[in-house]
């Protein structure tokens, strides 16, 4: 199985993630209302983390969670946890085994914590340390860059969101990603001819901001894992507090920037670097404005909610990165120095 070829499963694999766990994932809600449950606790390395972030987003805005990034080194270096009663502590993992997430979920059982595994392979030791599992039904991802396994993630805490708000409205927002994410893939031409115009960069920074920050921080990730190439990421509102320094004409910009509350911001920033500092900037939006000001604009599928489109954008950024794999002469099912489990402690 090649990384395209699981690039490409996703619409299935969200498909069925939507038609066989939502029961779970409302059985994981009510056992929340039922508990004095204050903030969320959330684990994660690597990609798992950054759909731990697009979760502190949408608990946020639609639940009224504050969801803290866990500090795993102070269960398994330090061995000073913080006090987690009054928490949901969530481990999230493809694999379901690093010993230093399954750590902080193990302690979180001691303290009398509600704990939640969401991972890949429901009869992992993460999945038999917690309490509740959610499996995220991706099939085995044979590639050692993750995509299939990110987007479910992510889809589990979209439904995750919806059933705990018991909202009907977002719950039939959710049934239309599959479809979304199949008309993203359509970019797959495009992004090759992107990754053929930046083949040469050696750096880059990607930039994102809100719902759509993960999006740049695994796109960032995957450039790094498969290509090899330095890229730096930001929040479009950070990146303005100093690192916009750096740059100068022909330097890469890759912004993830659909539309949404901040989208004018972040237009005015990425016409800014484009027409005035002279950057080379690649733009994943479905708001007109912003593919104008960009160098290079990626379309992506219209009238996807904000909340969701995460879900969606990734995909043209996935193949992004594996078109520009084959235009720098790199294998992308190989990437040097990876494996597939990475187990920290």
């Amino acid at each position: 199985m090649t990384l395209r070829a699981e690039i490409l499963q996703q619409p299935a694999v969200l498909q069925e993630l939507l038609g066989t766990q939502m029961s779970a994932v409302m059985r994981v809600a009510a056992a929340v209302h039922a508990r004095e449950i204050e903030y969320v606790y959330l684990a994660a390395r690597g990609t798992s983390e950054h759909a731990g972030i697009y979760a502190q987003y949408i608990l946020g805005a639609y639940n009224k969670l504050p969801v803290a990034l866990a500090a795993p080194s102070l269960f398994t270096v330090y061995e000073r946890p913080p006090q987690l009663t009054r928490a949901l502590v969530v481990g999230v993992s493809q694999s379901g085994q690093s010993p230093d997430i399954v750590g902080v979920i193990t302690e979180a059982q001691r303290q009398g914590a509600m704990t939640l595994a969401v991972t890949n392979d429901p009869d992992s030791p993460l999945a038999r340390a917690a309490a509740y599992t959610l499996d995220i039904r991706a099939g085995v991802e044979h590639s050692v860059a993750a995509t299939k396994t990110y987007t479910a993630e992510l889809l589990v805490f979209a439904m995750l969101s919806a059933a705990l708000a018991g909202d009907t409205g977002r719950v039939a927002e959710l049934e239309r990603v599959p479809e979304a994410a199949r008309q993203a893939l359509e970019l797959e031409e495009q992004a090759a001819r992107a990754a053929e115009h930046f083949r040469e960069m050696s750096r880059c920074v990607v930039l994102g901001r809100g719902y759509h920050f993960a999006t740049a921080l695994e796109w960032s990730l995957k450039l790094k894992e498969l290509t090899y190439i330095v890229a730096d990421r930001y929040s479009t509102a950070e990146f303005q507090h100093g690192p916009i320094a750096m740059i100068e004409p022909g330097f890469p910009v890759l912004a993830v920037a659909p539309s949404d509350p901040g989208a004018a911001a972040v237009t005015a920033l990425l016409s800014h670097l484009a027409r005035e500092r002279g950057a080379q900037v690649l733009a994943l939006s479905d708001d007109e404005a912003t593919l104008q000001a960009a160098t290079i604009g990626l379309q992506l599928p219209a009238k996807v909610p904000p909340w969701l489109m995460p879900i969606v954008s990734i995909l043209p950024a996935q193949l992004f990165c594996h078109h520009l794999t084959i235009a720098r002469g790199i294998d992308a099912n190989t990437p040097r120095g990876l494996s597939k489990v990475t187990l920290t402690t």
